[in-house]
């Protein structure tokens, strides 16, 4: 017996998954077709709603929380090695508008640029980018409750710190510049050291 295949690919639905999550957030829930999921995820067209039977809006759903809990882990990866929640802060932007630049502006945060487009239209899509978005809130209040501040004010740092980056990450993509990553990471930091 030899070792098993180590490069053997990822299962169907693993891979759907992925490239739907790459898909919308470089284009969006309107601007990715089923047909392009499929293809880049090298799977048979069938297969999309053998695994979705809702088609699309369920596999919208499924990426959107895949990506939310994906991207949730960045809080730990910055917050933790940081010195501080402040510098913990400005890192988070820092790191932000560092990945941004090495994406040609192209990935922004794959929640908003759905959250954007379904608010109205899609309630189960709509459910799913609130529930990433209050996991977000939660770990980023979790955080500042921690460094000092009563819990009230710590939910409130965590909305401003999110308010912050979602709006800054659409003025970056729009003026091709970080410079508006710069700015809200430095009233965010500001903001969280005046209320610790």
């Amino acid at each position: 017996m030899g070792d098993p295949d180590v490069t053997a690919p990822a299962p169907t639905r693993e891979r759907i998954v992925t490239a739907g999550a790459e898909l919308l957030r470089r284009k969006g829930y309107a601007g990715t077709g089923v047909k392009e999921i499929v293809a880049a995820a090298q799977a048979p067209f069938g297969s999309l709603y053998h695994h979705f039977p809702g088609g699309k809006e369920q596999l919208g759903e499924e990426v959107i929380r895949h990506a939310g809990a994906l991207y949730a882990l960045l809080g730990p990866a910055v917050f933790d090695p940081a010195p501080d929640v402040v510098t913990g802060v400005r890192d988070f932007f820092a790191g932000a508008a560092a990945h941004l630049v090495e994406s040609d502006y192209a990935d922004a945060c794959p929640i908003a640029t759905v959250a954007l487009e379904v608010a109205s239209t899609s309630e189960p899509l709509r459910r799913a980018t609130a529930d990433v978005f209050e996991s977000w809130l939660t770990m980023l209040a979790e955080r500042f409750a921690a460094a000092g501040m009563d819990d009230g004010r710590a939910r409130e740092q965590a909305v401003a710190m999110l308010c912050a980056l979602e709006g800054a990450f659409v003025l970056s993509r729009s003026l091709r510049s970080t410079e508006p990553l710069a700015v809200a990471g430095a009233l965010a930091a500001g903001s969280v050291a005046a209320a610790l």
